[in-house]
């Protein structure tokens, strides 16, 4: 896992750079666009030992239900995404991070939202979670 402060989000595909945008993630092998990005709210961080990164999610937020955005559009900076599902939390971050911890359990009903990226563009560090521009 890698921290950046900016990533190209190609529509259909993923994030570029990212393992599950030519199909080499866990839950994509072979299947690129299956599973684009997926993003956690940051507060559930507090108080655990992980760190971000060890979860393996792709964006992290504040201020923002995830669960009410499946079925959804939003804007990430000028990216158009659509929530898709839940991302439910499994053992892998916690066997790649080597925490005792298991991170299926310490994450339960707090793993995420996996979301289709509908428009080419950058997403940016700090950039807000909003509704289409057709919504405001």
């Amino acid at each position: 896992m890698q921290e950046v402060d900016e990533v190209f989000a190609e529509a259909g595909n993923g994030l570029v750079g990212d393992r599950y945008y030519d199909g080499h993630g866990s839950y994509n092998r072979a299947k690129p666009g299956k599973r684009q990005l997926t993003l956690m709210n940051a507060l559930f961080f507090q108080g655990s030992e992980f760190r971000f990164a060890d979860s393996r999610r792709n964006i992290f937020t504040t201020g923002v239900e995830l669960m009410d955005l499946i079925g959804r559009d939003f804007h990430i900076g000028d990216v158009l995404l659509r929530g898709t599902k839940y991302c439910d939390p499994c053992r892998i971050p916690s066997d790649l991070a080597k925490i005792k911890t298991n991170f299926r359990e310490a994450f339960f009903d707090r793993g995420g939202l996996v979301a289709e990226i509908l428009e080419s563009g950058i997403i940016r560090v700090g950039d807000a979670v909003r509704p289409p521009k057709k919504d405001y």
